[in-house]
């Protein structure tokens, strides 16, 4: 049975329109980059919870969550009302397994997000693990809107710490701007535009692809990767790329 802890809302960060990130504290286990836990809010006599990747490193004191808010949703639309200093019960414990410890090593590491789906990267990438284990990191981020590219401020601090080791290539698929490839993920990737701007190879010889967000990229991703002779890592069959559906 889940154990709930009551948190404090911290700081509310409205990107654009319904896109959020909250900030809370909480006393919640430690848990290891990748991972979620669980929010949730009383509504009417019952405890309405949804899972959602932290954004903050582990060793971070503010604990942080990435989210759209969904139209009629159950509880997004009451999560993007909170305020600094209102409650919300979070479960002491993270789970999952889209974490670098999971992974088979290799000379590059991708990692490919959809919308929201961003935060659970940038969890992994403000540890020191990744900069220890992979020589180059790729982040591409496709969203619709250059509007809902998030985190920039997080990103250019990434840039200034690893160079030319970290490569981030936002897609924005329904409108041309000039700091963007425009289209979708599957086009880049079989354009040859995504290696081409991140200089270098996607091949199973010296890549991982960790991919997360919408199970469409996911299956068209996963399908044009399989194009390519790379299979899906598991556990006691290692692979080239890793999968999640977004929280």
């Amino acid at each position: 049975m889940e154990k709930w802890l009551k948190g404090t809302i911290v700081e509310k960060r409205h990107w654009s329109d319904k896109l959020y990130s909250l900030r809370f504290k909480a006393p919640v286990d430690a848990f290891i980059a990748g991972q979620f836990t669980r929010l949730a809010l009383d509504i009417d006599g019952e405890r309405v919870a949804r899972p959602y990747s932290f954004v903050n490193p582990p060793q971070d004191q503010l604990l942080e969550v990435h989210f759209n808010e969904v139209e009629n949703g159950p509880l997004s639309p009451r999560l993007a009302a909170l305020k600094p200093g209102d409650r919300i019960w979070v479960t002491a414990k993270a789970n999952g397994f889209f974490t670098l410890d999971q992974l088979p090593q290799s000379d590059n590491l991708w990692m490919i997000a959809t919308g929201t789906a961003l935060g659970v990267y940038l969890s992994i990438l403000r540890t020191e693990l990744p900069w220890q284990r992979f020589q180059q990191i790729v982040l591409v981020h496709n969203v619709p809107y250059k509007g809902l590219l998030s985190y920039g401020e997080e990103i250019t601090n990434l840039t200034q710490l690893y160079g030319e080791r970290f490569r981030y290539l936002p897609i924005i698929s329904q409108e041309q701007v000039d700091i963007a490839l425009q289209g979708r993920i599957l086009a880049a990737l079989e354009g040859g535009q995504l290696e081409k701007h991140a200089g270098a190879a996607l091949t199973s010889e010296k890549s991982h692809v960790m991919l997360c967000g919408n199970m469409g990229m996911i299956r068209e991703v996963s399908a044009a990767l399989e194009a390519r002779g790379m299979r899906k890592h598991r556990k006691k069959e290692p692979g080239h790329f890793t999968t999640e559906k977004y929280h």
